[in-house]
């Protein structure tokens, strides 16, 4: 796909990679599905404790609910009243699930001065030491003083479909208690993306799990982010881990669904960056062949429940197998 190298995706040579010093709310009404699945090859499994094809209990039409929900909002840029409506509306649904909820709460400096951050990390039980796996997603939009940009795909997609996973992850006590939910403030440039403008909410995590080295206990991470497109095409970087790779790759084969992952002809720059550089072995599953991207155009029409079924079923597929 030939496309001039945009502000959000840049190469980036791995020894320029560096970290950067840089309540409660109505419950969520998320309705069941009023028409029948998109795809064949979803099927309930029966219900049980802990689900022996946990990958079939993800709802694309539920995750499309929270997106809606989110889109509701309106633009959601970091430190605006519609991002701590989200944010509210995101701890009440994990809240609902059983996840204790910790605010990482942070200020940086931004071109347009001062801005306060909030990172939400969602842990099952309350031990600390037990996860071995982060799944995280930007849930902030860009901000522009010239459109009205809602993010339906950038920021809102990942977003509603992580707030699904914690649903489904905790059929599983076992493996939710092994896997971390991060919901990253700041992951939007406010001008263009440079070490120190963007993945505002990334950095301040990994630079954290490093200082208080839990990094090291983290076998690895996937990142969602732009995973709702209706003609779904999830586009990988090169420079994807290998391993990790391999692993998505062949867990999308096993489940008919190697024909929506592909890679990207160039490296991305996103919030998996920080945490590789942490030594967190991390993959970003992002569509960027969309149009839309950084338009007033990226609206709720152009997403689809069953992309976002394909992207949740993937990776708990691979969660279950590699946890």
């Amino acid at each position: 796909m030939a496309r001039l190298a945009p502000e959000k995706f840049l190469y980036v040579a791995a020894s320029a990679l560096l970290l950067c010093a840089c309540e409660k709310a109505a419950e969520p009404s998320v309705n069941e599905p009023t028409s029948s699945t998109p795809s064949s090859w979803w099927k309930p499994s029966p219900k049980s404790s802990a689900p022996a094809e946990i990958w079939k209990e993800f709802s694309g039409e539920k995750a499309f609910a929270h997106t809606a929900k989110l889109v509701e909002f309106g633009p959601r840029p970091s430190g605006s009243a519609e991002l701590e409506k989200t944010r509210a509306y995101i701890i009440a649904a994990l809240k609902q699930s059983g996840w204790n909820v910790q605010l990482q709460t942070f200020n940086d400096e931004t071109p347009r001065g001062t801005v306060a951050f909030v990172n939400l990390v969602a842990r099952f039980g309350d031990r600390t030491d037990t996860q071995r796996a982060i799944v995280c997603s930007h849930y902030d939009t860009k901000i522009f003083d010239t459109i009205h940009f809602v993010g339906a795909s950038d920021g809102g997609s990942s977003t509603g479909a992580l707030t699904e996973l914690a649903r489904v992850l905790a059929l599983d006590p076992d493996l939710a208690k092994k896997t971390e939910l991060v919901f990253f403030d700041g992951e939007e440039a406010v001008t263009q993306f440079t070490e120190t403008d963007g993945l505002y909410g990334s950095r301040f995590y990994a630079r954290q799990l490093r200082e208080t080295k839990r990094n090291t206990q983290f076998k690895f991470g996937i990142l969602w982010d732009m995973i709702g497109d209706k003609n779904l095409t999830v586009t990988l970087s090169p420079d994807s881990p290998p391993e990790l790779a391999r692993g998505i790759l062949d867990s999308a084969s096993a489940l008919n669904l190697r024909e929506s992952f592909s890679y990207y002809d160039r490296d991305i720059y996103d919030d998996h960056v920080p945490l590789n550089v942490a030594h967190i072995p991390t993959i970003d599953l992002i569509d960027f062949d969309y149009p839309p991207w950084h338009t007033a155009d990226d609206t709720l029409d152009k997403l689809s429940p069953e992309s976002l079924q394909k992207v949740g079923a993937v990776t708990l597929f691979y969660l279950r197998k590699h946890l």
